[in-house]
């Protein structure tokens, strides 16, 4: 049940975006064996001078095509991670063709007692999922 939060700079259209969405919700569902239906995905646009990611001394240039993917996700496997990391890249690549320079991904772990859905409740921990 990853939470899936994208950041970019303002100027895609709609159809872009929506694109995105689904490349990234369908490569997650691969990747982490995750339940259809299991999509929760926030895009947040940007203004050019509000992102300011460098490369981190690789020697990669970022163009304003640039698309930060944050998961916050339950515990994935070394080789889930991996798949997702390389599947999200190559097919927005080939499907959008986004610059893999442009991509960067960071998954954050937390746990079922993490999440409530609705009610107030830790539906993990009560049974209701």
């Amino acid at each position: 049940m990853p939470l899936m939060k994208i950041d970019m700079i303002k100027g895609r259209t709609e159809e872009d975006i929506k694109k995105i969405l689904d490349i990234s919700y369908k490569v997650m569902l691969e990747s982490f064996d995750a339940p259809e239906g299991d999509r929760y995905q926030l895009v947040s646009q940007h203004e050019a001078y509000e992102m300011q990611i460098l490369d981190t001394g690789l020697g990669i240039s970022r163009t304003s095509e640039i698309l930060v993917f944050s998961l916050i996700s339950r515990p994935r496997t070394t080789n889930q991670k991996e798949l997702f990391y390389s599947s999200l890249v190559s097919e927005l690549h080939d499907k959008m063709n986004i610059r893999k320079e442009d991509i960067m991904i960071n998954i954050s772990i937390n746990a079922d007692e993490d999440w409530s859905f609705f009610g107030g409740r830790a539906q993990f921990l009560t049974g209701e999922l």
